[in-house]
């Protein structure tokens, strides 16, 4: 059984919508979820995609959209004061954590952004979301300093590209790539089908 593969960024909010559903979804596929942080805004310049916000109408209906999502999904959700916002410390932790930490990670600097507001484009918003998880702040800000973080950060971001990934958040399951939240019953539907042929 392949795994569902997630390539996310935490400045989407789809990604964010999508994070807290793969726990579950996972589990009804007797799969599991790997988690490949990359930064959206390096792959919206390779594919030459932009965010939905950068189209006035296309932006204005998105606020309305996320919150129809999280009411489906039963999630709290806001929209921060600032968006968007440099992802790359947030992101670059998520490289210098071994893959059993990164989906607790992910979801707690998720919601630091999309629920309580903090700008995790700042190293006190990134703070807030390592406090919440008592993990030791410095020592995370440093290690995602080093070299090998920021590489390995742009290795994921460039295998999501070369892969097809256009946008955030991206699925793939073997070779089958899915895209957007919204898309996740479909994901659901080709594994169980997957798996049953």
């Amino acid at each position: 059984m392949h795994p569902i593969e997630f390539f996310f960024d935490p400045v989407s909010p789809y990604s964010y919508l999508a994070a807290t559903q793969l726990d579950d979804l996972a589990a009804r596929c007797g799969t599991t979820v790997v988690y490949k942080p990359m930064l959206l805004g390096a792959v919206f310049k390779a594919t030459g995609n932009r965010m939905p916000a950068a189209v006035p109408a296309k932006g204005q209906y998105m606020l309305t959209d996320l919150q129809r999502w999280a009411a489906l999904y039963q999630v709290p959700f806001q929209f921060p004061a600032v968006f968007p916002t440099d992802s790359k410390l947030a992101q670059r932790i998520a490289c210098t954590l071994a893959e059993a930490e990164r989906p607790r990670w992910t979801l707690a600097v998720m919601r630091a952004y999309w629920v309580d507001g903090h700008d995790i484009g700042t190293e006190t918003g990134v703070r807030h979301a390592l406090d919440t998880l008592a993990m030791d702040a410095d020592a995370c800000i440093e290690a995602a300093q080093r070299e090998d973080a920021k590489a390995a950060l742009k290795q994921l971001t460039d295998e999501a590209v070369s892969r097809g990934v256009f946008g955030a958040p991206s699925f793939f399951h073997g070779d089958a790539l899915f895209w957007g939240c919204d898309r996740l019953h479909l994901l659901e539907h080709h594994i169980k089908h997957a798996s049953a042929a």
